[in-house]
């Protein structure tokens, strides 16, 4: 059958009881359409990632996507635990060898060529239940703890299509992960907000003398800034803590880890430059400062 090419939200307002399975070759077309459609401060391929791995990367971004979308675009708490449940299903289906949607028949090859066990995708559909039943964090413990499940599963599976699975690296790709994700909550404070979710610790406001009911009046002052920069300093520490990943594995893979890391570590610096208001407006990376990224990036890698 001909694969619709919708976007999750789409996708599921129109599924039907229909469990014939797509071909191999309309699952993979479906994926590396869903991986370029979407925006993201970085492509999920670069042009310098090894050819070779582009569908993998494709295949496993749609997983993720898919998870993604299924907790945050459907507007219903319960609908998203439905689904997520229904996510499950299909990826449990998947590893016992019966994949229908096509985004488990394109993975499903992947899964095999880099055995890659299926924890890493159930964390992260983990992660997304959570965000339906908790929407607050008392303190850095709970905000990592949130992380390991919500990101580092995402560096993991990178790795494993990479070729490494040892735990040195996955130690240092947690940092780079879960700074990835703070940086990305730092950026999206208010649209979190709007969700009813604040990702900033419960303790780190109050030690700032600054309250849930400010924040979400987008009310910026002193205190605010303090607890902000706190939490900036957190995010930078974990990207320096990781960025030693980066020389340990090849060096077109090492690109892509590069350019997330200076991406993630580029919107702190614009939330510095912005004194930490990030109530006033979203700070985000231009076409133009992505180039610079990569510009900055290409000489080191090449002389490696």
């Amino acid at each position: 059958m001909a694969v619709a090419y919708l976007q999750p939200k789409d996708y599921v307002a129109r599924m039907t009881p229909d469990s014939t399975a797509y071909s191999e070759a309309e699952a993979l077309a479906y994926t590396h359409w869903l991986a370029t459609h979407h925006y993201e401060n970085f492509q999920v391929v670069s042009f310098l990632l090894p050819k070779h791995l582009h569908q993998d990367f494709y295949n496993v971004y749609s997983f993720c996507r898919w998870a993604d979308d299924l907790g945050d675009e459907i507007g219903d708490r319960e609908q998203s635990l439905k689904l997520l449940a229904w996510w499950r299903g299909e990826l449990q289906a998947m590893y016992n060898g019966n994949a229908s949607h096509p985004v488990f028949v394109a993975l499903r090859s992947t899964v095999r060529k880099f055995d890659i066990p299926m924890d890493p995708f159930d964390r992260l559909i983990q992660a997304f239940e959570q965000d339906q039943r908790v929407t607050r964090y008392e303190n850095w413990q709970d905000v990592f703890g949130y992380c390991v499940n919500s990101a580092n599963p995402v560096g993991h599976l990178v790795l494993y299509l990479g070729g490494y699975r040892d735990e040195e690296r996955q130690r240092l790709s947690d940092y780079t992960c879960t700074a990835l994700q703070l940086a990305n909550f730092w950026q999206d404070v208010t649209v979190d907000a709007a969700k009813d979710r604040v990702y900033l610790p419960l303790a780190l406001l109050r030690k700032h003398e600054y309250t849930e009911e400010e924040l979400f009046a987008s009310h910026f002052d002193v205190r605010f800034e303090r607890a902000m920069r706190e939490a900036v300093d957190v995010a930078q520490d974990l990207f320096d803590r990781g960025l030693p990943l980066i020389a340990t594995v090849d060096r077109r893979l090492a690109l892509d880890l590069e350019l997330f890391s200076r991406g993630g570590m580029r919107v702190l610096r614009k939330i510095r430059e912005r004194n930490y208001n990030v109530l006033k407006a979203r700070p985000a990376i231009s076409k133009w400062e992505r180039a610079a990224i990569l510009l900055r990036c290409l000489p080191r890698l090449i002389v490696r």
